[in-house]
């Protein structure tokens, strides 16, 4: 049976308001324009009310140059638009009145391979309509002379985050309320053509169960995103309220929290302060049945002919764009190379071989991983983790009470959440994955432990940059290092220094948006993983998210 042939739509333009409006419409002047403060003179973007730097509400608009500094780019071949075929440069540049301000855009009029961080481009614009109105898209390219010069200054220094996290509040942690309970998670597959509620109801009664409780005994509910955008979540609390007529006295939901994992570091707090006991967090995604169901013109994209974003009008319509801009820069200052990356590719893969519960098992070689087709440079198709489907669900329990269940209870040791680098994409941290550095920092001010205390690693992998970033962040290498550290996968093996994704991460059991990378922790410090068990397992670092805020949490047994 043939698909239903669905329109491709243009890419989005940006929305424009008030506060935005004389960035989008200066190129009918031929001028690029940046919001200024009016008393330290300090250029904002994206425009503000308030200026980040002297929380002065004096706000006004400078005329600029129009040049910058290239700052990163990549090559894009996978996504595109009818009136933006790939393959096009994603770039980030930086204003050189104020390099700290970054402008995602595109560069035009050149040859990738001639492009190199550090030369000087000249903005110029395309003027984009539709039948709201017209706007002015800066662009870049390189200027006429070809000049090269120093990199803008990170606003802090990869190896300075620890200098910004605050100390603890208080001699008792929080932490120590509650334990992992139980687990639970739904078949893992490509495309199960089932509602997104039925794989979250799968995955919430086997962790009901294994915590030795029923539904009734359910007190909390926690869940991140709770939306249902794209095959991102089955509808979150008030959708699985509804279908088990649950009591919940404590409920939390949203993006705003530490990535995945932040449904769990809630739950403990509720615990903590005495809102729960035994608290059913949840995550679960359809992304392949929804995929699927666009091409039948059966569900269509999110979102409209506008877009509040800074990115997508340029093409930047994945993470992967932004995180392979990171991946660059560190490329270029370490020395990383996409054999660097390669080596977290193939662990993933050699992992997953021996669980049964994973969508990718075949063998991989690296020659299989460099000649695989490029999505954005410098990730090809197997540094990206697989669209699935499946729900991922724990239990997380006062500890009295975790004490006197089935299964052997797993403790909080420490969470790192906080928030020191920007949280815009474009305009945060200059190499590593945005949102790791101070997270990772402040969760070894939690704890006595160290890295070398850690028997494993299940480290967020969206991207395989992703994972080493959380590597470097989380100490298993120092900043920069992890070219060396990485050669050979020796030292991520399940033997090695750090066992690294023991059940096959993102990037070959499927992608559960950090959850997985939770459930595999707990299996591992229970001694409960089979072929792939790390021997004598009994402290586990998981981290989840990363670009938006995210979380590390340090897990560990009493054995």
């Amino acid at each position: 049976m043939r698909g239903v042939e669905v329109d491709i739509p243009r890419r989005p333009l940006p929305e424009v308001n008030a506060q935005n409006e004389f960035f989008w419409t200066a190129g009918a002047d031929g001028v690029l324009r940046i919001q200024e403060c009016n008393d330290c003179k300090a250029l904002i973007h994206p425009p503000q009310p308030v200026c980040r730097y002297c929380r002065s509400r004096n706000m006004g608009v400078r005329d600029v140059s129009g040049e910058a500094t290239l700052s990163a780019f990549t090559l894009n071949h996978r996504f595109g638009f009818p009136d933006l075929l790939p393959p096009y440069v994603v770039a980030q540049v930086a204003i050189v009145e104020d390099p700290r301000v970054r402008l995602t855009t595109n560069i035009v009029d050149c040859d990738p391979d001639e492009l190199r961080l550090g030369q000087t481009v000249q903005v110029q614009f395309e003027k984009a309509e539709d039948k709201i109105g017209a706007v002015w898209l800066p662009v870049f390219k390189p200027t006429a002379e070809a000049k090269t010069g120093p990199m803008p200054a990170d606003e802090t220094a990869p190896q300075d985050f620890g200098k910004h996290v605050r100390p603890m509040l208080t001699e008792r942690k929080f932490e120590e309320a509650a334990a992992i309970t139980g687990i639970g998670m739904s078949r893992i597959a490509r495309r199960q053509m089932v509602p997104p509620l039925s794989l979250t109801i799968d995955a919430c009664q086997q962790a009901v169960a294994d915590a030795g409780l029923t539904f009734d005994d359910i007190d909390g509910l926690s869940t991140y995103p709770g939306l249902d955008i794209a095959g991102m979540g089955e509808g979150g609390v008030t959708a699985l309220e509804g279908a088990l007529g649950l009591r919940p006295t404590w409920i939390n939901g949203g993006m705003d929290t530490f990535g995945p994992g932040g449904s769990l570091i809630g739950a403990v707090m509720a615990i903590a302060t005495g809102m729960a006991r035994h608290v059913l967090c949840f995550r679960t995604l359809w992304e392949a049945t929804f995929q699927q169901l666009m091409k039948e013109g059966k569900a269509s994209p999110p979102g409209g002919s506008r877009t509040a974003s800074w990115q997508m009008p340029f093409g930047a319509t994945s993470a992967a764009h932004v995180l392979a801009l990171n991946a660059q820069r560190h490329f270029d200052r370490y020395g990383t190379t996409r054999e660097t990356l390669g080596w977290i590719a193939l662990n993933q893969r050699a992992n997953a071989a021996l669980n049964p519960t994973a969508i990718y098992r075949d063998p991989m070689t690296m020659d299989d991983y460099l000649n695989a087709r490029m999505i954005t440079t410098p990730f090809g198709l197997y540094d990206c983790d697989v669209p699935c489907d499946g729900a991922v669900a724990v239990v997380v329990s006062a500890v009295d009470a975790a004490k006197d269940m089935p299964r052997k209870p797993v403790f909080f040791e420490a969470v790192g959440t906080q928030i020191i680098e920007r949280t815009d994409w474009d305009q945060t941290t200059m190499t590593h994955e945005p949102q790791v550095l101070g997270q990772s920092a402040h969760m070894w001010t939690r704890t006595s432990l160290r890295p070398e205390d850690v028997d494993v690693a299940e480290l967020y992998d969206g991207f395989t940059f992703n994972c080493l970033s959380w590597l470097e962040a989380l100490g298993f290498c120092g900043i920069g290092e992890a070219k060396d550290f990485l050669d050979g996968g020796k030292a991520i093996a399940r033997d090695g220094v750090i066992p690294l994704n023991t059940h096959g991460g993102q990037l070959s059991h499927g992608r559960t948006h950090g959850m997985g990378l939770i459930h595999e922790a707990v299996v591992q410090l229970r001694g409960d993983a089979g072929e792939r068990q790390v021997k004598d397992a009994r402290v586990g670092v998981v981290s989840s998210g990363g670009l938006t805020p995210s979380g590390a949490i340090l897990l560990r047994t009493d054995g």
